[in-house]
């Protein structure tokens, strides 16, 4: 009787045992949360790189089909209303949104306050211009178009050029360039990127807050997010003048941008002189939310990732299509 007492007794865990397994087990977890982690961010930064191979595609598709790239941002093309439309709304019927393309009335201000296309694109997400890493509300607000009419923040922008070439305006919101392949009123063909194609920059990533000097985020009017959509959607185009610069009359490039800075730089503010102000600069920078660095379209529709440390020349070389310098990219 006592051998079996004895041995029910030793059936269970004694409490120091069970503490044991308890902490064993939190340094297990503890280990395998990096690696989760870095397993998603992996597949994260891999679906932001298929997102800009599509939208690669999607640019060569309308340049042979209408022998030039999109413009950039624009007037309306049926009336040259102000606040056009995008690139990303020139390229929809080729990133399988048709029935978005196909209703999209490029007048009265289509980019800006039609009614019809505003209709179109409330609430609506497209996946292929949200990179799923970004720290930016999926749906926002957008100014001026009525209560309760929401569109999506995008995660990537035009290259309209660099801010050291010789065809710039100087407006009140950063320089404006039309060195690139997507400025204001752009209708560059694959042949006139005479630096290469894959050695000139046509989309950048835009997915992460401006950060201070001491890395805080920066947000616009209303806790928005800096970007080159600005506080008006992704749909909007430019205004004034069809030209370009630097004759373009307008003083905001929406949805493109001018490199004037480095990858995920620190240092930066809500400000007009820096272009870098929420209404909306026309230089704010290429970032993300991925680890060191961020995805880029090239010209010849290939994406690559270029780390925060490419020096600030480099960035700006590749950003022109016709500079005659072939940047060494590592």
């Amino acid at each position: 009787m006592r051998q079996s007492s004895v041995r029910a007794a030793r059936l269970g865990f004694t409490l120091i045992e069970l503490l044991v397994v308890i902490a064993i087990i939190a340094v297990l977890i503890g280990l395998l949360l990096p690696a989760v982690q870095k397993v998603r961010e992996a597949a994260a930064r891999s679906t932001c790189q298929n997102n800009c191979k599509q939208m690669g595609v999607a640019l060569h598709a309308f340049e042979s089909a209408n022998l030039v790239f999109p413009k950039g941002c624009a007037r309306s093309d049926m009336d040259n209303t102000d606040w056009g439309s995008s690139w990303k709304v020139y390229i929809l019927s080729y990133i399988e949104q048709g029935p978005i393309a196909d209703r999209w009335q490029h007048t009265l201000s289509s980019g800006y306050t039609n009614a019809n296309n505003n209709v179109l694109v409330n609430n609506v997400t497209i996946k292929t211009y949200r990179c799923p890493s970004s720290i930016f509300a999926d749906i926002t607000a957008v100014e001026n178009l009525g209560p309760g009419y929401r569109q999506m923040q995008t995660c990537y922008t035009g290259v309209a050029g660099a801010s050291n070439d010789t065809t710039i305006n100087s407006p009140a919101n950063g320089p404006i360039s039309g060195s690139g392949l997507l400025f204001p009123n752009s209708a560059v063909r694959i042949t006139a990127i005479t630096d290469g194609t894959s050695n000139t920059i046509l989309v950048g990533e835009q997915s992460a807050h401006l950060r201070n000097a001491s890395g805080v985020a920066v947000l616009g009017g209303a806790g928005r997010a800096i970007i080159s959509q600005g506080p008006h959607g992704w749909t909007m185009g430019g205004s004034n003048t069809n030209a370009v610069p630097p004759n373009y009359g307008g003083d905001r490039s929406f949805n493109c941008s001018t490199t004037r800075y480095t990858i995920n730089p620190t240092g930066r503010s809500d400000s007009a002189g820096e272009g870098t102000n929420n209404n909306t600069g026309n230089n704010i920078p290429y970032s993300s939310s991925h680890t060191g660095g961020a995805n880029f379209v090239f010209g010849d529709g290939s994406v690559r990732f270029l780390t925060d440390s490419l020096p600030l020349l480099v960035l700006q070389q590749i950003s022109n299509r016709d500079g005659g310098v072939t940047a060494n990219l590592p």
